[in-house]
């Protein structure tokens, strides 16, 4: 079916304008371009409040305003961005008038962060909502380049700044020397052990192997490390972005604040525009003196006690009528009673009727993209997990559940991957992890915030994770995949084992747990890889 206007009519000259901005002038459906996002949320909040077609208010209100800038002198559409500084105070006035805060949403914008520590990484990514990230991979990209003679890693100031500077330069040279000099005989060996089969062709094994030597060494990289974000959001969630990373006791992230609300100024400053004003500035305020009081607290009252677990995961806290409450989720929007209602008569159905409702919901799931739908979401699991650096930034990309991670420390120790053991190549790793250690430690008592950019990836950290049953299918049947990293496809698989124990129901529909282990994670992904490009040259 084809959607045509039938409602408004635009005559040539109207047509010739919004060519410039639009996709079609004559079907219900269309697209937006050439606009920045500022005026894309202002007019879809003026679209809110009107009866007018979207295009009649781009053409109305936007186009034919001289202050907006869309148009040049001679009233012909402009295939240039329009020059956003000079429009500002109309789109301001446009959201004082018809906007408030979720305005925001509607408009956003693509930044990169380059060369940022993987302290400043982190925060970059630990936004719930609103924010989209994509970094640099410590898998297909080796992270022993250097700029002059030197690693890149950040040169943290206030350390660079102490009479800890050289040691500190000292410490993560031998990381970076370590990780260079183990990455060939590491391949070597991993391709000894695996051997390429008639079934994989060289390009396809070569990545592979060289994927696999890379993600046993990345525990030796530090979060000093320079790394690349880009991120795709929302205006309202970049304001707070900003105000978060203003808070931040890390210098480098209120100095990543700045130069990100320039750029970001530049394309949607109306969205932006109040993370710098004294609102803004007092949210911060307010952040972090609530994170310094906390901490000190925290440390008054726990300072001298030590954890009692070294269990990687730990699931501390599970509904014991969750099977109930997801039946009665499942049944509600079906029927026409009261929640309570439905939960009084889910609480006398049998265990096999329970089952049959689960089952019926959760349907012939064919693979892991068919996912339950929101009676799921009615149950959370929290667990505490504690385990290396490396795999906490992976999973850390899952965004719709709660995380909060301890301090970036040296207090839980190290992995040590077997295949490093096997190999013989165990005693360099050791050795410069241990120096990382002692460094970390010298840096921490002058030093603490600054002290996390020496800790290896290697290092253990220890975070809380709660999400619900929806998710849980999610992140399981996605990070339990042959392809992913060992470290996180252990946490995933023992997720779903302690969950199992105690709701077997729920998550019998979880079929695309992968327990098995593998030698070659990315092996599979690149057979597939192997075959489309077949296809291609066909």
């Amino acid at each position: 079916m084809v959607y045509k206007q039938t409602s408004q009519m635009f005559n040539e000259s109207e047509q010739l304008l919004l060519e410039s901005f639009v996709t079609n002038c004559n079907s219900d459906v269309f697209c937006l371009y050439n606009l920045p996002e500022v005026v894309k949320g202002a007019l879809f909040s003026r679209y809110s409040r009107s009866d007018k077609s979207l295009r009649r208010i781009l053409l109305d209100e936007f186009i034919n305003a001289p202050e907006a800038g869309l148009v040049d002198p001679e009233n012909r559409a402009s295939d240039r961005l329009v020059a956003i500084q000079k429009a500002t105070g109309f789109y301001d006035r446009v959201l004082i008038g018809y906007g408030d805060d979720s305005v925001a949403e509607l408009g956003g914008a693509h930044i990169a962060c380059e060369n940022i520590s993987n302290i400043a990484a982190k925060a970059l990514e630990d936004s719930r909502l609103g924010i989209s990230p994509l970094e640099k991979s410590t898998r297909y990209v080796p992270f022993n380049s250097q700029v002059n003679g030197h690693y890149r890693y950040c040169r943290e100031p206030s350390i660079m700044g102490s009479s800890y500077g050289k040691l500190y330069e000292k410490t993560l040279d031998n990381l970076f020397d370590t990780y260079t000099q183990l990455i060939d005989p590491l391949l070597v060996w991993v391709r000894n052990c695996i051997p390429r089969d008639s079934d994989t062709s060289e390009r396809g094994y070569n990545s592979a192997t060289r994927a696999k030597a890379l993600d046993l060494l990345r525990g030796l990289l530090p979060m000093a490390t320079l790394t690349n974000v880009g991120l795709f959001g929302n205006g309202r969630a970049f304001e707070y972005l900003l105000v978060k990373l203003n808070a931040a006791p890390h210098r480098e992230l209120r100095s990543l604040s700045q130069s990100m609300q320039w750029e970001l100024d530049q394309v949607i400053p109306s969205f932006v525009k109040r993370a710098k004003t004294e609102r803004g500035a007092k949210y911060a305020q307010y952040l972090s003196a609530n994170h310094q009081n906390t901490e000190l607290l925290t440390q008054k009252l726990l300072g001298n006690r030590q954890a009692a677990s070294s269990t990687t995961v730990q699931l501390v806290q599970y509904d014991p009528q969750a099977e109930m409450k997801v039946v009665a989720a499942i049944l509600y929007p079906h029927s026409n009673l009261t929640f309570e209602q439905v939960r009084a008569y889910v609480r006398d159905l049998g265990t096999s009727e329970r089952v049959d409702i689960i089952n019926t919901y959760a349907g012939e799931r064919e693979s892991r993209f068919h996912r339950p739908g929101r009676a799921f979401e009615e149950v959370y699991y929290t667990f505490d997990i504690l385990a290396d650096i490396g795999a906490y930034r992976d999973l850390q990309r899952h965004r719709v559940l709660t995380q909060e991670r301890q301090r970036f420390s040296i207090s839980h120790g190290y992995i040590i991957p077997p295949e490093l053991i096997d190999a013989d190549l165990v005693k360099p790793y050791k050795e410069v992890l241990d120096i990382a250690a002692e460094t970390t430690e010298l840096i921490a008592k002058d030093l603490p915030d600054a002290s996390e950019y020496v800790v290896p990836f290697a290092y253990l950290v220890r975070w809380r994770v709660k999400l619900n049953l929806r998710e849980v299918y999610h992140l399981v049947e996605l990070r339990s995949t042959r392809q992913g990293h060992p470290s996180y496809r252990a946490i995933a698989q023992q997720m779903y084992q302690q969950i199992q124990i105690h709701h077997p129901t729920l998550v019998d529909s979880m079929k695309f747990v992968d327990l098995n282990d593998y030698a070659l994670e990315r092996l599979s992904s690149e057979q597939r890889i192997d075959f489309k490009l077949r296809q291609q040259n066909q």
